[in-house]
């Protein structure tokens, strides 16, 4: 039996090919997983649309924008009229202005630093909130894609860097508040991966190199090596772990000067 045979997973995050979503969309349909996802507008939904022809079954889609409250509220009622309830969620989502995201730390604005966090990290709150609600009796999980700017400064990372660490903060205190009730949060630490956000850090192709000549395996990890990583958290051979950050990075956190 597949890891995720009967399971209901719902992924919001994928936006193209080289999402780290669709990663884990490709992973967990490889482990039998029936899925949900979501498209932020009707300019995206384009693109969603053509990436789930690639799967050997459409996965049920709709609009979210998690910004707006109605919407949230929207898709998971329509996600309960779907499916009943569900056993998963990804959250792989973020942004930042792309000025913040460049030049001094010290200078970032209170609306872009507001909008890095909203999106990035407090998101996850009604997304579990929710989630949590349609994986009543059914010990469900709940996975974020964070990184390792979290915790160690990175060049050009800037107020992303300060939103992982909220969202990895937000992991842990979920994970406490939703345990007694059977769903386990968790987070996975993700080595740089070419999406297109990323390419928007400065130096990104030079942390890259950095990683094939530091990290223990000397090179970086795949979309789909992150795709096994959160199978494995949402299926049940992780039933004993939540609260945790699990690094997918080639080693490269474990190395020191």
């Amino acid at each position: 039996m597949r890891l995720m045979d009967g399971k209901v997973v719902v992924i919001f995050g994928v936006a193209n090919k080289r999402s780290i979503a669709w990663g884990i969309t490709q992973a967990l349909v490889e482990h039998g997983a029936r899925l949900a996802l979501n498209y932020q507008n009707e300019r995206m939904r384009e693109s969603v649309e053509k990436l789930v022809e690639e799967l050997p079954e459409r996965p049920w889609l709709a609009p979210c924008d998690v910004t707006d409250e109605g919407q949230v509220d929207a898709f998971f009622a329509g996600l309960e009229q779907e499916f009943g309830q569900i056993d998963g969620l990804v959250h792989s989502i973020a942004f930042a202005k792309r000025e913040e995201l460049g030049g001094s730390f010290h200078d970032t604005s209170w609306d872009g630093f507001a909008l890095a966090q909203q999106i990035s990290a407090w998101s996850l709150i009604p997304l579990a909130r929710h989630g949590a609600k349609l994986m009543e009796g059914r010990d469900g999980s709940i996975v974020c894609l964070s990184y390792y700017g979290a915790e160690k400064v990175v060049e050009g990372y800037n107020v992303m860097g300060v939103a992982k660490a909220s969202l990895e903060a937000t992991t842990r205190y979920l994970a406490a508040s939703l345990g007694p009730s059977g769903v386990r949060v968790n987070a996975l630490s993700a080595g740089p991966i070419k999406t297109v956000s990323a390419m928007g850090i400065s130096g990104f192709s030079g942390i890259l190199d950095a990683i094939e000549k530091r990290a223990p395996l000397r090179r970086n990890v795949t979309q789909l090596e992150v795709g096994k990583a959160a199978t494995f958290l949402l299926s049940d051979l992780a039933s004993g772990i939540t609260g945790q950050t699990l690094y997918v990075d080639s080693g490269y956190s474990i190395v020191g000067v």
